[in-house]
């Protein structure tokens, strides 16, 4: 049966000083925490310019004795309705494993747009998973998916990647779209330079790079080593 998702983008509510004012959700400043699309639109499987979601692709990243391995798994799994892609993310540090992540994602067959339903986290220490720290899905406990990718970038914009009060709330601005990174995998031009903070973690703010057709090519201090191309 045929579901929608009729939400209104969120608001900020802007003071103006002698005057009660209110900024349009298109202002600048706010960050876009709610999508209009249709579940029937949303695919497991596709190609955003920025993000690939394709089983058998890989990224993997180095940098500072850790190590980033992103792979789009062959498998997929119900979430909030919507049957999502599983992209695994596991980190080492100096050879040690210290998380898995299986995210959730979802690529809209209309815009492009990969959206984000949640993810599994273990956290590893010696060897043993200590904890499940970020763990949230969309539709659980308030949680909603947030926009991981558009599919058409533009600069300045801002959107919430999750939406998992006081367990997960990142948020991207897009800060340039012309950026070159130089990998040990490549030279890369016309990247994206996506700016993450959240309002759980004030103080921090961290920096992704992505190659238009490739994904994450710097993470942070990590920069791209291999790429593994997954299927046709």
């Amino acid at each position: 049966m045929r579901k929608s998702w009729w939400l209104a983008l969120s608001c900020i509510i802007v003071a103006a000083i002698g005057a009660g004012l209110f900024a349009s959700c298109l202002s600048a400043g706010d960050w876009t925490s709610a999508f209009q699309i249709e579940s029937d639109e949303l695919a497991s499987v596709g190609r955003n310019p920025y993000l690939i979601l394709e089983p058998g692709y890989v990224l993997v990243l180095e940098g500072e004795g850790g190590q980033l391995t992103i792979t789009v798994l062959n498998e997929i799994k119900k979430v909030d309705g919507v049957e999502t892609r599983v992209v695994e993310e596991r980190e080492t540090k100096n050879g040690k494993l210290t998380e898995i992540a299986r995210n959730y994602f979802a690529i809209s067959t209309r815009t492009n747009d990969v959206f984000y339903f949640g993810e599994d986290v273990d956290m590893y220490k010696d060897g043993k998973v200590v904890n499940h720290d970020g763990t949230w899905l969309s539709g659980v406990n308030g949680s909603k998916y947030g926009l991981m990718m558009p599919g058409r970038p533009l600069l300045r914009s801002r959107y919430y990647q999750e939406v998992a009060p006081n367990i997960a709330m990142d948020r991207a601005t897009i800060v340039s779209m012309s950026e070159t990174v130089k990998t040990p995998a490549g030279e890369f031009k016309n990247c994206l330079k996506v700016e993450e903070t959240s309002p759980l973690t004030r103080f921090t703010t961290e920096y992704k790079y992505y190659a238009p057709g490739i994904g994450m090519v710097s993470d942070g201090t990590m920069k791209l080593v291999k790429i593994v191309k997954g299927r046709p």
